[in-house]
């Protein structure tokens, strides 16, 4: 069985051939990212197996119909670039990653609270360049503050627990509370009240409609003059403009995020020999109390593992007349 992999990476392919022994398939790397210029290169493909930030919308989906694929399987917890309804129409059932190592993402999005609070990229560059100076380097504790989670799914939950061990007191909002986190205790709380109280609101729900744009210029401004926002979810739950007038007015204190709403043409490539196109995410990189990473929580030996194998476990399942993990 043929499986292609878009915007397959060489850590991908570390990834899958580590365990491919253990499955009767014939993998296929593609770099690019799937979409409607790239689309024909899965002809022949039975399997098409899609990245976050590949394209597959009625017409990638009908291409790949047309090509003789008969299965999209996502290694990917998320599935909002994929049109449900068209691949239903079309007959191509849909797998995903539904958890692959949730520790991965919360302990980024820690990295990430630890990074800003400490002030460690501008740390880090300046004494690369000798100057051993502390100004302007004062952080905080986190003990004793209040964290904000928004989801309290694997990912969050894991979050939650880290921050309980900070010694931080943690209110989350979710529409089903988690009684083990109760019993931890977590404090569920309306959104409301999250944003208004929390020093650090750490984002960790899925995109939906209902969630896009979650965070937008009214939510930045009920939060705490100097509060910290985080984001390791998906990069459309944040409005980036109404952030970046947060952050110029000095309501919002700090910003680290791993995901972006426009990060398509710009995460997973090497951009650094020509100018950034995308003004926006330009302007964000210039404040000095802004980390940005490219979408690289997910990124650990033990989470690409855990994708490897569940991906070819889906495909596994469909090939004997089971859908495990369907969308």
């Amino acid at each position: 069985m043929r499986i292609i992999l878009f915007s397959a990476q060489p850590y991908d392919r570390e990834a899958f051939d580590a365990v491919a022994a253990d499955y009767a398939v014939d993998l296929v790397y593609q770099p690019a990212r799937l979409g409607p210029d790239t689309v024909a290169l899965a002809s022949g493909a039975e399997v098409v197996c899609a990245f976050v930030n590949d394209r597959l919308d009625r017409t990638v989906l009908e291409g790949l119909a047309a090509g003789g694929t008969r299965l999209i399987a996502l290694r990917s917890a998320g599935f909002n670039h994929v049109d449900l309804d068209a691949a239903r129409a079309l007959g191509l059932p849909v797998v995903r990653v539904p958890a692959y190592s949730p520790h991965a993402v919360a302990e980024h999005a820690v990295a990430l609270i630890l990074a800003l609070t400490r002030r460690i990229p501008r740390a880090y560059n300046r004494t690369r360049e000798g100057d051993f100076s502390l100004r302007g380097l004062t952080g905080f504790d986190l003990f004793g503050k209040t964290v904000g989670v928004v989801g309290t799914g694997q990912i969050g939950a894991v979050f939650a627990r880290i921050m309980l061990g900070f010694g931080c007191r943690v209110l989350a909002f979710d529409p089903v509370a988690d009684p083990a986190l109760v019993e931890a205790g977590v404090e569920y709380v309306a959104l409301d009240r999250l944003f208004p109280d929390a020093d650090i609101v750490s984002l960790h729900c899925p995109l939906t409609p209902g969630t896009r744009h979650l965070v937008d210029a009214a939510r930045l401004a009920a939060m705490k003059p100097g509060a910290m926002l985080v984001n390791t979810g998906r990069g459309a739950l944040v409005d980036t403009r109404a952030v970046i007038q947060a952050l110029k007015s000095g309501a919002l204190g700090y910003l680290g995020i791993d995901v972006y709403e426009e990060e398509e043409a710009v995460f997973f490539e090497d951009l650094s020999d020509r100018p950034l196109q995308d003004d926006v995410l330009a302007r964000l990189l210039t404040f000095p109390n802004v980390v940005v990473t490219a979408h690289q929580g997910f990124l650990t030996h033990e989470a690409l593992d855990a994708i490897a194998r569940t991906t070819l476990d889906n495909v596994a399942a469909w090939r004997e007349g089971r859908l495990v993990n369907a969308v």
